[in-house]
């Protein structure tokens, strides 16, 4: 056992958080209204409410904390993506192979500083594919991560049972991985993979100098470093530097298209000419070279370079919402200052009774704050979110005087 693997009861109760917060958090994007006559009142008391029930109210409101979704609408996506096409004059694709496909590759691979890239139709499988990579190539199965790492908690062991690799948990779950994990490492290293920003310290980062030092550890040790960039796109006002900069010293870099960003689905691995030649194959026994990709790539070249521009302004206005809503000391705000445009807020609870008063403030003001989830701390709950087009129709005041109403319910 690594230096900070989870015992098993820690193990236990984290699995606890996860699956509160996908039962109250995640959008329910297949869910259908219920009938009229089949709905409930909303009365306070957990489990009144069904699924349905709740992603009507959400698509009810305004004004949503936990970011927009293109699927809300699947019909006017769809034509959407039709309509950019026939626009842009795309044409399409057999099993990823046009000029159309192959041309956003390499805007994605320059503009992160990279040689190539190959669009993946997941997240799970870009990283993969960088993580077997890279242990064929050291002949080391070990690969370094964080504790709250998508290859830990996200993937169902997938690293494990496709792959054989070893997942070392090298920091603790607190803060973001640093030089002196990957240095005083107990075991064995063939690549580190980390997490920019870090999604379950509320988008957390390392500061530039860290970054950079993080950056040289894995140099002196010989240890290829992959960075699950899958909210890469946010950190650019953080650190002030071009993306190509940021990724400077990473080997690989994956970033994902549909979040953020709001395609169909997808993501980009991207590396040099013969790491992303490999990447290619790795995709087709993944089963990954789909007979049409262009809908799916489409829906994120559509609107890629929109959303670029429109992060910093969402930086600017987390920070700004968040020192609001922490100006009530009931709530606890991560990261102080908000570092992206996402942040999570912490209060005192149950999850489920203070998701139900969420509902139904949400329903009567029009504001999504979304549910609550336990947190490894008895009686502590918490939530993530997400500054993007959401907000565009309500102000910060809308939005605190939403969570003070929450809070003033729920007390």
């Amino acid at each position: 056992m690594s230096r900070h693997q989870f015992s098993r009861s820690e193990f236990l109760s984290l699995t606890s958080l996860l699956a509160g917060t996908a039962l109250w958090s995640a959008p329910a994007r297949a869910a259908s209204p219920a009938p009229a006559k089949a709905r409930k009142e909303t009365k306070g008391a957990p489990g009144e409410l069904s699924r349905a029930e709740v992603e009507e109210i959400r698509r009810a409101c305004r004004g949503t904390l936990t970011g927009v979704y293109a699927s809300d609408d699947p019909g006017a996506e769809l034509v959407a993506i039709g309509e950019w096409m026939r626009r842009q004059g795309v044409t399409g694709d057999f099993y990823g192979n046009s000029e159309f496909i192959d041309g956003f590759e390499k805007k994605v691979a320059g503009m992160l500083g990279f040689e190539a890239g190959c669009y993946m139709p997941t997240g799970t499988m870009a990283q993969l594919i960088a993580l077997r990579s890279y242990a064929d190539a050291a002949k080391n199965r070990n690969f370094g991560v964080h504790p709250s790492s998508h290859h830990v908690l996200h993937e169902d062991s997938s690293h494990v049972l496709l792959h054989g690799l070893h997942d070392v948990i090298l920091s603790p779950w607190n803060r973001p991985m640093l030089a002196e994990d990957v240095l005083e490492s107990p075991e064995s290293l063939g690549v580190v993979s980390v997490e920019l920003p870090v999604r379950w310290l509320g988008g957390q980062l390392q500061t530039w100098e860290q970054l950079e030092e993080l950056k040289r550890a894995c140099r002196e040790k010989g240890v290829k470093l992959h960075m699950d960039g899958a909210r890469l796109w946010e950190c650019q006002p953080f650190y002030n530097r071009p993306l190509s900069e940021i990724c400077r010293g990473f080997d690989s870099v994956y970033v994902s298209l549909y979040k953020r960003v709001g395609a169909l689905g997808g993501a980009m691995l991207v590396g040099g000419r013969d790491f992303i030649r490999e990447a290619r194959i790795w995709r087709h026994r993944h089963g990954g070279n789909l007979f049409h990709l262009t809908p799916y790539v489409a829906s994120a070249a559509m609107r890629l370079d929109g959303v670029l521009a429109r992060i910093p302004g969402q930086v600017r206005r987390a920070k700004a919402l968040s020192e609001a809503l922490a100006a009530d000391t009931r709530l606890t705000v991560q990261p102080r200052p908000a570092q992206t445009n996402a942040f999570r807020v912490y209060l005192r609870g149950d999850a489920q009774a203070l998701s139900m008063h969420a509902f139904r403030v949400a329903r009567e003001t029009g504001i999504w704050t979304g549910g609550f989830g336990p947190t490894r701390v008895p009686g502590v709950v918490a939530t993530d979110h997400e500054v993007s087009e959401g907000l565009d129709k309500v102000s910060d005041a809308d939005v605190v005087r939403a969570y003070r109403r929450l809070l003033d319910e729920a007390a």
